[in-house]
């Protein structure tokens, strides 16, 4: 093998060791509840930086393709701030320490940029608060997760807003943060989730945000469309391994994935509605405006707190199956 490719695989290897190591790092501990009080999350200083763009560089008087330009140049200043001081930490860190302790701390870091636990915790706070206050408490705890108007949702319309937040944020927040470490490490991961943070913050069709924000939202699109379609595959997996059907995962996707309004969110959507024999997404209301949108799975609309139960159950085994794979490249690559 030639020196180059030596140093091809040694990367590779490192990056898909650093992944394990995140992957279960997350798994077992999620963010920390004291760190997050003494220096907020890491998507809160993107965050930031985005809303800092947006105020200084959106101007209002603008023409169309001057905002679009900015919004541009923007996108372009958040990917470098991710990216710089992700690469800067990990040279400095493979530097100072030995190799297993620079995996460690780097797989810390990367850690806090993946969802497994807090998505898991989020969603299954719908059931705990259909189970403590009713209709009520279920609207309110998906009101955290979704933006859609949850005082137009009945008791099954806020149990498909939960599965589909789940099944989605399963894809953005969970299978893509994993794929870009996967391939270029702490910066790979950080550029990710930087760009995946301005798509929900300024990606949106608003008056404001439809020139700025078009940049972030199309390279969202671009980004997250191999992970979107990865996640089908860890979906469909995971229902061989469950009282699911993976042939309705495949059906629903094959059939249905292209009707919803985003290129990627339908994938995972449709692979989770056809497993669990569901019908999620189509028409919905966000504010106070009704968007129309395809339906997912030709299953029962009227889900119940024990499918929520059984998406969960997908999600965790899917999750793992990541994991596992992940664990796998890491020792076959090595070898």
């Amino acid at each position: 093998m030639s020196q180059s490719a030596t140093g091809a695989c040694a990367i590779v290897s490192f990056d898909l060791v650093l992944l394990s190591v995140a992957l279960l790092l997350e798994a077992a501990l999620g963010y920390p509840e004291a760190l997050l009080r003494a220096i907020r999350h890491p998507v809160v200083w993107i965050g930031a930086l985005i809303s800092w763009l947006d105020r200084t560089s959106n101007r209002p008087g603008w023409t169309f393709e001057q905002r679009r330009v900015a919004g541009i140049a923007a996108t372009l200043i958040l990917a470098l701030a991710a990216a710089g001081p992700a690469w800067l930490i990990q040279h400095m860190v493979l530097k100072a320490l030995p190799l297993p302790l620079a995996i460690l701390v780097l797989a810390t870091l990367a850690s806090t940029l993946l969802a497994q636990r807090s998505l898991w915790s989020h969603v299954s706070a719908v059931g705990h608060g259909f189970a403590a206050d009713g209709l009520a408490g279920g609207r309110k705890a998906v009101s955290m997760i979704v933006g859609r108007n949850p005082q137009a949702l009945d008791s099954a319309g806020v149990i498909r807003a939960a599965i589909e937040s789940l099944a989605e944020n399963f894809s953005d927040g969970i299978v893509a943060p994993a794929l870009w470490c996967a391939i270029a490490g702490l910066p790979g991961i950080a550029v990710y989730k930087a760009i995946n943070t301005a798509d929900s913050m300024i990606g949106h069709r608003t008056q404001r945000h439809a020139a700025f924000g078009w940049a972030s939202a199309r390279l969202d699109d671009v980004i997250n469309l191999p992970a979107s379609r990865l996640s089908v595959l860890w979906i469909v997996l995971a229902a061989l391994l469950h009282d699911a059907s993976a042939r309705g995962a495949v059906r629903a996707v094959w059939r249905d994935a292209s009707r919803h309004r985003s290129p990627n969110a339908g994938w995972p959507e449709a692979a989770m509605a056809g497993a669990l024999g569901l019908r999620l997404a189509g028409p919905r209301i966000y504010g106070t405006e009704k968007v129309d949108d395809g339906w997912m799975g030709d299953g029962r609309a009227e889900v119940t707190v024990a499918d929520l139960r059984r998406a969960l159950a997908l999600y965790r085994t899917a999750c793992a199956l990541q994991i596992a794979a992940a664990v796998a490249l890491a020792f076959i690559v090595r070898a």
